[in-house]
């Protein structure tokens, strides 16, 4: 093959390390952004916390710089490289909170929580226990799960335990009934009727109790079916007082064990907050998540322009990342709020009167009212929690698509799920409303959507469809 030199021209869209970075700080979620603060920190010395607090004050977004096109470049125009690294300028790269912070401030919360075991454990030190039964009651905790059941049956444990002893069956089952009255209430049954037993026994003695008691014991089979005409018949009693044993029933826990987990709790702190300010829903940025960092001006006033020396390059560059960085910050923080600035006031209804007010909302809406691409609003939208008086919801909760109404406008899949929800919930147990029906029920609030998707809604929302809804009287 013969070789051969040829020129080619062409276009390339390349991203800037600056840029780069931009994109990173975007996209990061509050926990992974303050990571990322503090590794910059540690390998920057120009860039350090700013502890002063007398002259914390909220930097106003700009938006006439706001860059404008769908070119990611164009995008993150400000992030062009300086022209001195001179610094000159205590306060310009300085990267101020919110005066605005939630009420709640300082609160510790516990990293894990206690396993099932080590609080049985606990519990049965205290009781005053022969060696012989402490020995047992270890065995026992060892062999339930985390779900609160013993999982090895007695005559399992009884042969693990030391022949010497001499342990019978009805030994282990003494020590399992005194575990069965530890916290949390049905742990240590051994089948889901029993846990339920165990549970009901700690009720208040009524008249209820006993019929859910008559039920669980002697009907469970009849109850999973969901059988309650049988049982009403077997039993003699109404159907009215059946569905009250029923809902008695599914108020009880059938994991007990599992109000009490080693997994930690993940606490959501809210990146933007709502508040009503004079009669209007405003979005402020949470100060409690916008750490106040500024430049070393001490290192900052050792930089020599006309210094090559090593020391000094070396000052020089990390002033330079540490304005990128401060500018990239602060342009995270300022996208932020423009993204949730624009949501409230499309939003208006959904904050006065909750989901079924919610408005259809597209990632190319807020991109171009504010003069970005979507690729911005997406990853703005990920991983960014926002604090509205219903609730703390994700950024992308609040996008959604829309079904045409009657009246030609449009309607939110959100709000459609939620008027499906307060509609079955509203409806008669005993003829609950089928797929066609809800079909004609949203068709009357002017709604026009076909059966399949509200199937589709129904599903989404973990409602099992209506002849496994319905009561049989």
């Amino acid at each position: 093959m013969k070789q051969s030199l040829q020129l080619r021209l062409g276009q390339q869209l390349s991203m800037t390390p600056q840029l780069q970075q931009a994109v990173k700080l975007l996209q990061l979620s509050s926990l992974d952004l303050q990571t990322e603060i503090r590794q910059v920190i540690e390998n920057n010395p120009l860039l350090e916390f700013d502890d002063d607090n007398t002259t914390a004050d909220n930097r106003q977004t700009d938006n006439s710089n706001q860059p404008t096109g769908e070119n990611p470049d164009a995008e993150y125009d400000q992030y062009q490289q300086p022209d001195g690294t001179e610094w000159n300028r205590d306060n310009e790269y300085t990267i101020r909170p919110s005066n605005h912070s939630l009420e709640e401030k300082n609160i510790d919360f516990p990293e894990t929580r206690e396993d099932l075991k080590t609080h049985l454990y606990s519990q049965a030190n205290t009781m005053q226990l022969s060696n012989n039964d402490q020995l047992i009651a270890n065995a026992l905790i060892n062999a339930i799960d985390d779900d609160g059941y013993l999982s090895t049956d007695i005559d399992e444990i009884c042969s693990v335990l030391p022949r010497e002893l001499e342990i019978t069956n009805e030994d282990i089952n003494v020590v399992l009934n005194i575990i069965q009255h530890f916290d949390p209430v049905g742990v240590g049954a051994r089948n889901l009727r029993e846990c339920l037993l165990l549970q009901l026994g700690r009720l208040p003695e009524n008249h209820i109790r006993q019929v859910t008691t008559h039920i669980v014991r002697d009907h469970f089979d009849s109850l999973r079916r969901r059988d309650y005409a049988h049982i009403s018949r077997v039993l003699g009693y109404p159907g009215e007082e059946i569905q009250r044993a029923v809902d008695t029933i599914q108020s009880l826990n059938p994991r007990p064990g599992g109000c009490i987990s080693t997994v930690p709790t993940e606490y959501i702190i809210p990146d933007v907050l709502v508040r009503k300010v004079k009669g209007q829903w405003q979005a402020m940025l949470n100060a409690d998540l916008s750490p106040q960092l500024k430049i070393n001006n001490y290192y900052a006033s050792l930089i020599r322009r006309a210094d090559d020396s090593r020391d000094n390059q070396f000052l020089k560059n990390n002033l330079q990342e540490a304005r990128w960085f401060l500018k990239s910050l602060q342009n995270r923080n300022d996208t932020l709020l423009k993204v949730a600035t624009l949501i409230v006031q499309q939003q208006q209804a959904f904050l006065e009167y909750g989901e079924e007010h919610m408005k259809p909302l597209t990632l190319r809406d807020i991109a171009e009212a504010i003069g970005m691409h979507e690729s911005t609003i997406s990853r703005v939208k990920t991983q960014k929690y926002i604090h509205t008086p219903h609730g703390i919801y994700e950024l992308k909760y609040f996008f959604s698509s829309h079904v045409s109404t009657v009246s030609g406008g449009e309607c939110s899949s959100t709000a459609i799920r939620a008027i499906i929800k307060k509609l079955i919930t509203s409806e008669d147990k005993y003829k609950p409303f089928s797929d066609s029906k809800l079909v004609q029920l949203l068709e009357q609030k002017g709604i026009k959507v076909a059966r399949r998707t509200v199937a589709k809604y129904r599903e989404n929302l973990l409602i099992p469809p209506s002849n496994e809804r319905r009561l049989r009287a």
